[in-house]
């Protein structure tokens, strides 16, 4: 069975809703209805809801078993905007202005799932990275106990027994600091928890293994390490690895034989957003590996983000990633 395959029984399993705001766009509607239709979650879409039902049935898309909200007339509209200037009203945010703005229905479904009213969001395909992260964050929020919002992406070997790799982060902060790379591996590792439902063994990744070098990016990471041990985390983590000696048992035993992390390493840090891409493409292009994601990590609640490009069958599979993350 593929692990695609199995994480959408567990999320049907959970019961779970997802709010889809782009309406317009007819993957999403198709996406809508093959949620519903499986049983894998009910389904919330956003728009006018005469508009939506013609564009659906043009489609030929039957979206019966969805709920379709119009934000400009719901009832919930006065209270999400309250809450929205209350929350924005230090930045310069008028109540006129929030109002406003809450009629937007990606800031309109991520106050749905603020409020408890969905589980999640998706969204992308017809809006920006940049529109849909700037919603979730300033509607949502960040988790609490960190600072950073990042990405990780999900690595299906074409073997079948290899390990399934976390790789992070590979999409959303280019440099990270030491706080910001702590804030990934925590992240990260509720992630890999939340989705695969397994133990998390996070390797924070550089050129150098346990001083093998000295260089002011190997103390970024030696940083982050020690952050991380401070915090008392509640996962397995070691820092400073090379990734032969993260996910190379026998390599592991010479290079961090002390190491409770070295050699069986599945959630991969990587110290900035070039490693981490270039990282990702490399195993995918020359691997073979199937990489799925970027997911979005670190917000108080899910929210995740498509690519314009993304198909019918990437929105279905993000939304059941986003069920899994609601489950705590």
């Amino acid at each position: 069975m593929h692990i695609l395959e199995t994480l959408r029984n567990r999320a049907a399993a959970i019961g779970g809703s997802i709010v889809l705001p782009e309406s317009e766009d007819k993957r999403t509607l198709a996406a809508a209805a093959s949620l519903a239709g499986q049983k894998i979650a009910k389904v919330i879409l956003l728009g006018e809801r005469a508009t939506v039902i013609n564009h659906a049935t043009q489609l030929g898309v039957d979206i019966s078993l969805c709920d379709i909200i119009n934000p400009a007339q719901s009832t919930e509209l006065e209270d999400f905007a309250e809450t929205f200037y209350l929350r924005r009203k230090e930045k310069g945010l008028s109540k006129q202005e929030a109002l406003k703005i809450m009629h937007n229905s990606l800031y309109f479904g991520a106050m749905m799932v603020k409020k408890g009213l969905a589980g999640g969001m998706v969204a992308g395909a017809a809006n920006t990275t940049a529109d849909v992260l700037r919603a979730a964050l300033q509607v949502v929020g960040v988790m609490p106990g960190l600072k950073t919002v990042s990405s990780t992406f999900i690595m299906v070997s074409p073997r079948e027994n290899d390990p399934t790799y976390l790789f992070a982060d590979c999409a959303v902060v280019p440099n990270p600091d030491s706080e910001q790379l702590a804030d990934i591996a925590s992240s990260t590792a509720l992630t890999r928890r939340a989705i695969l439902g397994d133990e998390p063994f996070v390797a924070l990744l550089s050129f150098s293994t346990k001083g093998s070098a000295d260089h002011e990016l190997v103390e970024k990471v030696r940083d982050a390490k020690a952050i991380l041990d401070a915090r008392k985390v509640d996962f397995a983590y070691d820092g400073e690895l090379q990734l032969d000696a993260a996910i190379v048992e026998k390599i592991a035993v010479s290079k961090a034989p002390d190491s409770n992390v070295a050699g069986h390493a599945n959630t991969l840090v990587f110290p900035d957003l070039q490693a981490g891409n270039i990282g990702y493409k490399l195993v995918q292009r020359l691997g073979g590996y199937e990489a799925i994601g970027p997911i979005i990590q670190g917000l108080a609640a899910p929210v995740c983000d498509l690519s314009r490009g993304c198909s019918t069958e990437d929105i279905v599979n993000t939304a059941i990633l986003v069920l899994l993350m609601t489950k705590k």
